[in-house]
């Protein structure tokens, strides 16, 4: 973050000063909001939710070594020497603080939503526009309404592209992060079936999507994925410039000649209105070609040729736990797909994990939350889809996950097993492990399966 002064902050947001601190032209160079990693000379922001208020730890921040805060009430004392700027909301200061701030830096921005492989597109999106230019992205989960605007204030004089994921459950929350992005180009990966607890219909999910172009900037760019379904009815109906990616026939971005290793990589040739050239993915999975796609459509619009664009492709490399290849001994390899799960991104690991080398293909599967009613028949889904693509062994843990068990065993799958808790898989998972053994670990983000993965390499030799 860029120097910025008291001053400005308080104007920025409309706060007002409290206490006797004075020094207005004292200037912030960092923004934090847990007060359990203070951060010296930094503006505090104790934010509010549902079961927390960090106004409670506003004096161990500053205590801790924080310059300032901000505080929706009132204090009964005031620490000399520390600022406090009075706002109506810390989350809305938060917002307007970012606005404010982005606006300080006239360089292009990108956002990325999309109901599967957000973060991954977004990753590799920055990979390669980071072959040209210095990048700010997304780091891990900062997809929010306050992650987004905590990653906008690490912009400084050397960034010269910013890469934004904005994720959503609900109706008007892409339309909040958009506002404060007002992004030159916008990425939907595709519109799948993830929070339709809370909306309803895979038709109000692109709804909710769309909202990425509310505060697009004149003259934007919207990169659509030209395989989905739903995506497509948008052709022709934005009043900016669109461009579809996929396989499909006519699109403009399109890969063809796929071929994977089952290893280390996909390879395919990349076709555009610019021409074609040859591409290596550092990862598996056919799906992976939508954010290569996605990735070389963002890179000529900023100039890129197709050698750097191959160039920026090889520099790509997932965020932790998404399908992070684990190579141990025995030639035993672990598909680390923890973070996150839905209908579509798990039948998606399902086929990376039938396609790998391994002679004997383990599926531990957990729940996959926010599905609402339509649960049971989803999970039933995938379990039906392990049996197409030929897995020898599903362990599938939680309730939901028992009707992926049960239609894994109606599909013929060798080898089934379901369990309540993390804890009572691990012995079947010691028992299926044997050489040359491929796992893949996958599940919403609630159920925690990481530590399935801690437990994975805990029994497994090192490399």
């Amino acid at each position: 973050m860029e120097p910025i002064t008291v001053r400005e902050i308080a104007e920025a947001v409309g706060g007002k000063l409290l206490g006797a601190f004075d020094d207005l032209d004292r200037t912030v160079t960092h923004v934090f909001t847990d007060s359990r990693e203070p951060d010296p000379g930094a503006l505090f922001i104790p934010l509010v939710g549902e079961r927390f208020d960090g106004h409670a730890f506003i004096h161990d921040a500053l205590t801790g070594g924080a310059a300032g805060c901000f505080t929706q009430r009132e204090r009964e004392s005031y620490l000399p020497g520390k600022f406090y700027i009075k706002v109506s909301s810390t989350q809305k200061a938060l917002r307007d603080l970012a606005r404010h701030y982005k606006q300080k830096f006239k360089i292009p921005f990108v956002g990325v939503t999309g109901s599967v492989g957000k973060t991954t597109t977004k990753d590799m999106v920055a990979a390669v526009l980071g072959e040209k230019f210095k990048v700010l992205k997304t780091e891990g989960n900062f997809n929010n309404e306050v992650g987004l605007p905590l990653t906008l204030l690490r912009l400084n004089r050397q960034h010269e592209l910013c890469v934004l994921e904005m994720g959503m459950n609900h109706f008007g929350e892409i339309e909040y992060l958009s506002g404060i992005v007002e992004p030159d180009v916008a990425l939907i990966t595709n519109i799948g079936d993830a929070h339709i607890e809370n909306l309803g219909s895979r038709e109000n999910i692109l709804k909710a999507k769309c909202e990425i172009f509310s505060h697009m900037k004149p003259g934007g760019l919207a990169v659509l994925n030209g395989d989905d379904e739903l995506l497509t009815t948008l052709r022709g109906g934005l009043p900016f410039q669109t461009v579809f990616c996929g396989t499909a026939e006519g699109l403009e971005y399109r890969a063809s000649q796929v071929w994977s290793d089952g290893e280390h990589k996909v390879d395919c040739r990349v076709d555009t209105p610019e021409g074609g050239f040859p591409v290596e993915i550092p990862a598996l999975g056919n799906h992976m070609l939508y954010p290569t796609l996605m990735a070389a459509a963002v890179g000529q619009h900023f100039g890129m040729t197709g050698e750097e664009i191959a160039r920026g492709v090889l520099r790509f490399a997932p965020t932790k736990m998404r399908m992070n290849i684990l190579r141990r001994g025995d030639g035993i390899t672990i598909l680390d797909d923890a973070y996150n799960a839905n209908p579509q991104s798990m039948r998606a690991a399902v086929e990376v994990l039938s396609k790998t080398g391994g002679t004997y293909k383990i599926a531990v599967l957990g729940d996959m939350f926010e599905l609402g009613p339509l649960a049971p028949t989803l999970h039933a889904g995938v379990g039906a889809y392990l049996g197409r693509a030929g897995i020898d062994c599903l362990v599938a843990v939680g309730p939901l996950a028992r009707h992926i068990y049960t239609a894994a065993k109606e599909a013929l799958v060798p080898g089934v097993y379901w369990f309540e808790t993390k804890e009572e898989a691990r012995a079947a998972l010691q028992q299926e492990l044997q050489p040359h053994t491929t796992v893949l670990v996958k599940a919403s983000r609630g159920m925690a399966f990481e530590e399935i993965v801690s437990y994975l390499k805990s029994i497994t030799p090192e490399p």
